[in-house]
């Protein structure tokens, strides 16, 4: 695993904390016009630079500021061109892609925006590998050559690799101006909104760090989703309970990320407001850190299989019926696999081996850790963020604990941290082995296919960074993002789900729906396949 560059991504935060201290950008701009969309989230900022994001909070400002080559039209799912000018096409023997890009585009700043740009956007990902970046999703992309000014030719590792196009559309493929950012370290939100180094739909013209956020229309923009409206603002509250009463205040026009079940369940019984749902593949798990997990491999007692053991325990005493319907009013659904449910692929892999039916059992965690020599109780720390994953966490985890508490198996000690912190201090690197034993994740999918499940999970070099490592789950995940017959691709998505389901790296408990609550004014809030919520589409009456 590459070294991760912590001190950029703290001297990136530190930058933008400065920013929003100091005032370098204008406050308020076009937001204080009375027709601006006025949106509200409890989500964070982590960086507003592409290379050092891989969080919601950051890629809602980057979705709406920066171009992509392909990008997904609403109510899609398939990748259509954004900057690109065509669909792109593989060569002969499937390991290069041309995309040809719009002629003529300009950066808001009046640069030019070319292949050259393209070339260095992903380039530099690749290169400062941010442990909070997006550098992983790129692990198939070998080089980059541009030989003219709107031509990219990709060389990639899989042949005719199917996930290629939906990469380019993801957090890793925002195309940046190379006469602004920093080809190998993170650029700060100073020098990006001084520079006016926007591309999208919109253009920044105000920035307080995690408290407001304005938006102007970027008449410059020729892609796949011009805003309709001319000015955004985007308000960020500490917690649901404030934004709740936002929307119900009309303080806000939408209401986006992350209201409480019980919130939403309230919220449907008021006439001054409209909940609209969307398609989910967000998913809620437990991630285990291979190395100071009970018995891993940093421990002084470490030991593979009683490591395993413990983490299969955990798999036959979870209570995924109890966390859905008890804690979020059903809002969630159980996940027993690691391919959600309506996604190509997807095997109940938990359910068949777990427990019993998908209902927990004590017995069988009993066996397994008797078998493997495991001394019970056996000492789990468990981490959790109530801050970015919202507040019903702590129902959620206080849940868990009593789940694995039951029948004296484990002593769960919960702990709770500030999510900045909680984001540097889970991840293993070069110099750490992580300070998590076990915590909570969750995760927004970067693209409606399966890959995005796996690939950031499991391949070498992935973004959980909890230590795992599988080589036959790694060429496994190679193989099927280059199988071209279905079939073919199902089967190996199955094998993968199969052998992760026994080693148990991360574990997966609920997946979810998307949800937004608006004002009986607002529409064109377009929550569907892309699992983005992009402001363009929305308009006030």
């Amino acid at each position: 695993m590459q070294s991760k560059k912590i001190l950029a991504a703290v001297a990136s935060i530190a930058a933008i904390a400065s920013l929003a201290a100091c005032g370098g950008v204008k406050d308020g701009g076009t937001a204080s016009d009375a027709n601006a969309i006025t949106i509200g989230t409890t989500d964070k900022i982590v960086s507003l630079d592409p290379a050092g994001q891989y969080d919601n909070g950051s890629f809602a400002v980057i979705i709406n500021v920066f171009p992509f080559l392909f990008s997904q039209n609403y109510n899609e799912s398939e990748m259509s061109p954004d900057i690109a000018a065509d669909d792109g096409s593989w060569n002969a023997d499937g390991t290069e892609f041309t995309v040809k890009i719009k002629p003529g585009l300009k950066w808001a700043n009046g640069h030019t925006l070319d292949s050259k740009d393209v070339k260095f956007s992903f380039d530099r990902v690749k290169k400062i590998n941010d442990e909070n970046g997006p550098a992983s999703l790129l692990a198939n992309i070998t080089d980059i050559e541009t030989p003219d000014a709107t031509t990219v030719v990709f060389k990639d590792s899989v042949k005719n690799d199917v996930t290629l196009k939906q990469v380019l559309g993801s957090p890793a493929g925002p195309i940046v101006d190379d006469e602004v950012f920093s080809a190998d370290k993170l650029t700060s939100a100073d020098d990006i909104i001084k520079a006016n180094a926007f591309g999208g739909p919109y253009k920044l013209t105000s920035f307080k760090l995690n408290e407001a956020v304005s938006y102007e229309k970027y008449d410059g923009y020729k892609g796949l989703t011009p805003a309709k409206n001319n000015a955004v603002q985007v308000k960020y509250f500490a917690d649901a309970s404030n934004l709740k009463m936002a929307i119900e205040q009309n303080q806000v026009d939408v209401a986006y990320r992350t209201l409480t079940p019980t919130d939403i369940s309230d919220l449907k019984k008021n006439d001054k407001v409209k909940v609209v749902t969307g398609p989910g593949g967000e998913e809620r798990f437990i991630t285990f850190n291979m190395n100071i997990m009970p018995y891993g491999t940093k421990q002084k007692d470490a030991d593979a299989n009683k490591a395993k053991a413990v983490r299969q325990a955990v798999a036959n005493l979870i209570d995924r019926e109890e966390l859905a319907q008890t804690v979020y009013k059903g809002t969630y659904t159980p996940m027993y696999s690691y391919i959600p449910s309506g996604i190509t692929g997807q095997v109940n892999t938990f359910k068949e081996k777990y427990g019993e039916n998908g209902k927990p059992s004590l017995e069988k965690a009993k066996k397994v850790l008797a078998d493997a020599g495991v001394k019970t109780p056996v000492d789990l720390k468990l981490q959790y963020n109530a801050e970015h994953y919202g507040s019903s966490s702590a129902d959620e985890y206080s849940a868990i604990k009593s789940q694995l508490e039951q029948g004296g198996l484990f002593k769960v000690d919960l702990q709770q941290t500030e999510w900045t912190q909680y984001q540097k201090e889970r991840v293993v690197t070069d110099s750490s082995d992580g300070v998590y034993p076990a915590y909570q994740l969750g995760w927004y999918p970067d693209y409606s296919d399966p890959d995005n499940y796996l690939s950031p999970f499991f391949r070498d070099g992935n973004f959980v960074n909890n230590g795992y490592a599988n080589k036959k789950i790694n060429d496994l995940i190679v193989q099927q993002a280059g199988e071209q017959d279905k079939a073919k691709r199902v089967a190996l998505l199955k094998q993968i789900q199969e052998l992760e389901t026994e080693d148990i790296s991360t574990l997966p408990l609920l997946q979810g729906a998307q949800v937004a609550v608006t004002g009986t004014n607002i529409s064109g809030v377009t929550l569907d396949a892309s699992f983005r919520f992009r402001y363009a589409s929305v308009t006030k009456s």
